[in-house]
């Protein structure tokens, strides 16, 4: 049981740091080419949920890096937190 609240902890640490940096470049990140939103959650690798917290930066197509300008590329971590971008296309309000 301890190891279930230790890794808890360390989960919730991660989930503020995370939020902490969210706050702070959610402004510089959604000036991005395809960038429609920033959020906290689950790293993904392939597709499936890795259990690692971080940044998600959701764009509405992913390209390849050599596609894109510098200004736009995505950083993988951001003061040590790690980005994880998802595709998820187009947002609208209903």
């Amino acid at each position: 049981m301890s190891d279930l609240s230790s890794e808890e902890s360390a989960r919730q640490m991660a989930t503020e740091r995370a939020l902490a940096v969210k706050r702070a470049y959610t402004e510089q990140l959604m000036s991005k080419a395809n960038v429609v939103g920033v959020g906290v959650g689950f790293c993904q690798k392939g597709g499936e949920r890795t259990g690692q917290v971080g940044l998600v930066v959701m764009v509405s197509q992913k390209l390849p890096r050599a596609q894109l300008s510098p200004a736009d590329l995505i950083p993988r971590e951001i003061e040590g937190v790690p980005v994880d971008v998802q595709e998820v296309g187009e947002i609208r309000a209903f």
